[in-house]
């Protein structure tokens, strides 16, 4: 039998792998603008952790700090933690290709390349590894089909990507993310250009994502949140003010701030 630390340990083992992306204390500025404060927060593997909260909140700093794309900007200021796979992502020597191959990232605007569609699936591949023809076709179709795609363009490959509409052009920078095979998908509000067909559309693709992926969606789309969130994050100026199942958000949120915005529209933080 096993010893009760035996399975104290192994209880605090489970919860740490349920916890794919820990953050703690998290404080973001850039210059004088203090955007995060202090956030600390678990995002759960193979949920959809959805991320909500008002224009200005500090919702997408938080994201591109989970691949460090703000790193860019001279003046970030970041502290505190953030712990992928238990290893922290903010040390100065990361690897930031490794790290944002497998933490990518799908942007508010569908971002393809002047390609062909099949050289936009293959852009982020062909710089880890050398490939057959064999394997780069196998790849193509392997990525579309997961992006409910390749029954649209299978006979359009080598057209350019600019032809596609946008909400396949979207479609298919899921597809071009999902082809370096990560483990993480951080999504900034990728339907909020796309018309109610194509929304509907990546919204049936987040839920089937989710049983190989650990999905991190911002959306200031509360119907939205509601529809496919598992896991809510309420947001307001820079704090967490509440976190939990979407369930519990929903219809018995611990915050009257939480309230007033998921019911209202409307934040009084």
């Amino acid at each position: 039998m096993e010893t009760a630390q035996k399975i104290i340990e192994n209880i605090s083992e489970n919860k740490i792998h349920q916890h794919y992306i820990s953050i703690s204390n998290l404080n973001v500025s850039f210059g004088s603008q203090h955007i995060l404060k202090n956030i600390s927060l678990n995002f759960q593997k193979n949920k959809v952790n959805c991320i909500v909260g008002p224009s200005g909140g500090g919702k997408s700093t938080l994201l591109r700090s989970i691949n460090r794309i703000n790193n860019d900007d001279y003046n970030l200021i970041i502290s505190g933690s953030i712990l992928f796979n238990n290893e922290e992502i903010l040390i100065k020597n990361k690897d930031l290709t490794k790290l944002r191959k497998e933490i990518g990232m799908v942007f508010q605007s569908p971002c393809v390349f002047p390609k062909s569609i099949k050289e936009n699936v293959l852009f982020g591949i062909e710089n880890h590894s050398k490939l057959s023809q064999a394997e780069k076709d196998s790849i193509v179709e392997e990525n579309l089909k997961a992006a409910s795609l390749w029954d649209e363009v299978s006979t359009r490959l080598n057209e350019s990507a600019k032809s596609l509409s946008i909400g396949q052009q979207q479609r298919l920078c899921i597809a071009r993310t999902l082809a370096v095979k990560p483990k993480i998908l951080l999504m900034d509000e990728p339907t909020s250009s796309l018309d109610p067909i194509s929304t509907e559309a990546i919204e049936v693709l987040m839920n089937r994502l989710k049983a190989e992926y650990t999905i991190i969606l911002v959306t200031h789309n509360i119907s939205q949140a509601k529809r496919i969130a598992d896991e809510l994050y309420f947001i307001c100026e820079g704090e967490l003010i509440e976190s939990g199942s979407k369930d519990v958000l929903f219809s018995n949120p611990k915050k009257e701030q939480t309230r007033t915005y998921l019911f209202n529209g409307t934040c009084n933080c």
